[in-house]
């Protein structure tokens, strides 16, 4: 069982430090102001509102709940009804967020909605409706309907903590659930991510920097939602960085995907990075 340690983040908000993952589930600027602007503002879920009767948000790697939450805050006394499928491999830290009070910054119907969630995995009202699915989200990727999201919040630990959810295999998962007209967003710039999203069709762009230098991402197969990439950007995605992570099966441990992406990088004839560094950042 994951040792989950919570910690205080810029803007007052708790996260959870993961020991198994060495990594925090939030940015350190600020958990709830990430679940804010990094993912449902860029999703722009407020004038799909006026227009939709009904919004579908895949959540990936739910966490403690602060993505979802975050949706359901905007959108609660919205003329739509919402409805989230998201994926969690450990029932425990939702819980563990509700039974340690982390999630009282939001609004006391939020709270029932998520408290309700964590214990039951479902929740119903006439507002919205909220589907958690524990396990491997390799696995509980297949449940989710095709082209069926308006907006996915693409959230898993770190490429490097996690690389089997950003696979090209995975991602090509992923971006199967999308709508025509959605988006998909996170908070990882990488190359190799983006390189992987490139090959599922998506058109890639930037969201602004939340209290770091990088931007996050947003992908979308409709170029109206998508920034154009600057020239830096798109010389990155020539590099050994751009090299993806493969899961041919998805079943690879993370050791077995970080090796084989290590080895496909000593073999490739792309642009070493400290190239393109020192080119962009003299």
């Amino acid at each position: 069982m994951d040792q989950l340690t919570a910690k205080v983040t810029a803007d007052g908000s708790l996260t959870f430090f993961s020991e198994d993952y060495q990594e925090c589930f939030h940015s350190r600027h600020g958990a709830k102001q990430e679940s804010i602007y990094q993912y449902v503002v860029p999703a722009k879920l407020l004038a799909r509102a006026q227009t939709q009767s009904e919004i579908h948000i895949l959540d990936v790697c739910y966490g403690l709940g602060y993505n979802s939450a975050a949706a359901i805050e905007f959108l609660y006394n919205s003329p739509t009804r919402l409805v989230i499928h998201a994926l969690e491999i450990d029932a425990q830290v939702p819980q563990q967020a509700i039974d340690r009070g982390i999630m009282t910054v939001w609004s006391e119907t939020t709270q029932q909605i998520l408290k309700e969630i964590a214990r039951n995995y479902t929740f119903t009202d006439r507002k919205v409706s909220v589907f958690l699915h524990i396990g491997d989200a390799r696995q509980t990727i297949k449940t989710i309907p095709l082209q069926w999201a308006d907006a996915i919040f693409f959230d898993p630990f770190s490429p490097p903590k996690c690389p089997q959810l950003w696979t090209v295999e995975f991602i090509k998962l992923v971006a199967d659930r999308l709508h025509f007209d959605g988006c998909l967003l996170t908070y990882s710039c990488a190359a190799a991510i983006r390189k992987a999203m490139l090959a599922a069709d998506l058109i890639v762009g930037s969201t602004p920097p939340l209290g770091r230098v990088a931007p996050g991402t947003i992908a979308a197969f409709n170029s109206r939602w998508v920034p154009p990439l600057t020239i830096a950007e798109q010389e990155h995605l020539r590099t050994k960085a751009a090299v993806p992570y493969r899961d041919p099966n998805l079943c690879d441990s993370a050791t077995t995907i970080l090796d084989r992406r290590s080895k496909e990088q000593a073999e490739s004839s792309l642009e070493p990075t400290s190239q393109w560094k020192r080119r962009h950042n003299p």
